[in-house]
């Protein structure tokens, strides 16, 4: 294998945004008489899109009704996330990809104007060659179709790309596209990110294990 292109999830992977979303949606489910904790949450909620988590969880309330409370909370999400942060490392990673010339791309489940907003925030949206939103595609992570769909876009085979990824649906996504994929264990245990089938787990880009193992990808251009 030689790396030619990253793939990058985005919340969870280059921002940490899982304790705001979680936030929003414990208080707004409250009003419905739902009480949520963290286990529930990361089970139904962490990454899936807004049609999927109505249905499933919101299953009471018409499916109309249940999509304007998601719309709600989305617009509570753009409203209170103007302070992020880059995830540490990422603008090692950044620098080094744009150094080696590889092609990149932010396969998303966050609506396109959430994704815009943390990208604009991040003072990214210039820097990937490629965003694509899953919910502007037939099938959504954890289908294959987001990540085929970037790879497709960027000229690339899924054998010259890998992934980040912070839930298991993601890696299932990112994995059933054939593409190597690194856990971001910012939400998940590492172990269960390894049994998704993510190649290894790190905290965040500065972990001695990444950097070990990404000039394997380029034999020849050594950091």
């Amino acid at each position: 294998m030689v790396l030619t292109a990253i793939l990058f999830d985005l919340d969870g992977t280059l921002v940490n945004t899982d304790i705001l979303h979680f936030s929003i949606w414990q208080d707004l489910l409250l009003d419905q008489g739902i009480t949520i904790d963290r286990p529930f949450y990361d089970q139904f909620m962490v990454g899936h899109r807004n049609e999927a988590i109505v249905r499933d969880v919101l299953s009471h309330l018409p499916f109309e009704v249940g999509m304007e409370l998601a719309q709600r909370k989305e617009a509570l999400f753009r409203e209170r996330g103007h302070q992020m942060q880059r995830l540490a490392g990422l603008d090692r990673l950044l620098d080094w990809l744009s150094q080696e010339g590889l092609a990149t791309a932010v396969v998303t489940n966050a609506p396109r104007k959430n994704a815009e907003m943390m990208l604009t925030s991040l003072g990214l949206s210039d820097r990937f060659d490629t965003l694509i939103i899953s919910e502007e595609l037939p099938q959504g992570k954890p289908h294959p179709l987001p990540y085929q769909t970037a790879l497709t876009q960027l000229g690339r085979e899924s054998r010259e790309a890998i992934a980040f990824e912070d839930t298991p649906l993601g890696i299932r996504s990112a994995v059933g596209a054939g593409v190597t994929t690194i856990g971001m264990a910012t939400t998940h245990d590492p172990q269960v990110l390894q049994e998704a089938g993510a190649e290894f787990a790190i905290e965040d880009f500065t972990r001695k294990r990444l950097w070990t193992w990404l000039p394997q990808l380029r034999p020849s251009d050594p950091l």
